[in-house]
């Protein structure tokens, strides 16, 4: 009889298994875009709920239905503009060349920045051109003063184009709005929910032992051959799990609000309280508990999709 084998239950899809550095993420890699555009944004996640909809996709299955879609609640407050970023190629990689920022720094700032870089002139031409924006979380409901500082990427093929259009934000704040719109498909970039030490059964999701082995049950029952003598990196161990970057791909937005109080329960969404102004709902779950930071991008693969608005008849608070 030939042998039947049976894949492993954990992945190994993320590796190493660590800790984040800070508790939201960087974003590195942006969509390609003709014209000079701003790709991502940012939001503090509220909670979630569902809502009831009308399908007006053709080629759904439930197509002309009313029906019942979980849905993530977003905090969108204004994103200020504090400065703009080049990037020159060199051959380590892309390195930072100048730093331009606006004279007119919100006063929190100085909770997030020790040193303020100087001014200096940006060049006729560079590899990359990034916005340095900071969050305004006083205009949410987080309760704190200290904003988050971040990089978020500006499309575009023409290096001249971009940076007269960064330019013409330095100073400024830009809403949701400004982004992205409903229908539209995004990427969740987040720091997930950290769970400390985990063992490896709900680590990698290993088989238990049977109540016949004479160690542990929640273990793994070898880690290893006798050659090498050693254990590899593949043998699933205890160790942290969760508090890692993760990324969510081509989330629908079923809706961009400016009255918070459209969405929000009666006596605010639970551990975070009510908002204020700007918020959007995402079809689905993102990564990230209440309160975290979720770094919103234009999709890298959005595929063929069609740019449909859907139809919300009631959002479930």
């Amino acid at each position: 009889m030939p042998r039947h084998s049976k894949p492993r239950a954990g992945s190994l899809a993320y590796w190493p298994r660590k800790r984040a550095k800070r508790i939201y993420p960087r974003v590195t890699a942006y969509p390609e875009t003709e014209k000079a555009k701003v790709l991502g944004f940012a939001a503090y996640k509220a909670g979630m709920t569902h809502v009831i909809l009308f399908d007006n996709r053709k080629d759904s299955l439930t197509s002309g239905q009313e029906i019942s879609v979980p849905i993530t609640v977003l905090d969108c407050p204004p994103l200020k503009i504090l400065g703009i970023r080049a990037y020159r190629e060199t051959t380590k990689g892309l390195k930072v060349s100048t730093e331009m920022w606006t004279k007119d720094l919100p006063k929190e700032l100085k909770r997030k920045l020790k040193i303020i870089p100087k001014n200096e002139k940006l060049p006729e031409e560079a590899s990359r051109i990034a916005l340095i924006v900071s969050t305004q979380p006083l205009l949410s409901a987080m309760g704190k003063k200290t904003p988050e500082v971040f990089e978020i990427g500006i499309g575009g093929k023409d290096s001249k184009e971009k940076i007269d259009f960064a330019k013409n934000l330095l100073g400024k704040e830009i809403s949701i709005k400004d982004v992205m719109k409903e229908g539209e498909l995004v990427d969740a970039i987040a720091i997930t929910k950290g769970k400390g030490m985990a063992g490896p059964v709900k680590r990698f999701g290993v088989k238990t032992q049977s109540r016949r082995t004479a160690q542990k049950d929640r273990h793994v029952g070898s880690i290893g051959s006798q050659t090498p003598g050693r254990v590899r990196w593949m043998v699933a161990m205890a160790g942290q799990l969760g508090f890692q970057k993760r990324t969510e791909i081509n989330k629908r937005i079923l809706k961009i609000g400016e009255k918070g109080e459209e969405v929000t329960p009666k006596g605010g969404f639970n551990r975070y309280g009510i908002i204020k102004g700007n918020y959007m709902l995402v079809e689905g779950s993102v990564p990230g508990p209440t309160k975290r930071l979720i770094m919103l991008r234009l999709p890298i693969r959005p595929g063929r999709v069609k740019l449909i608005v859907p139809e919300i008849r009631e959002v479930v608070k």
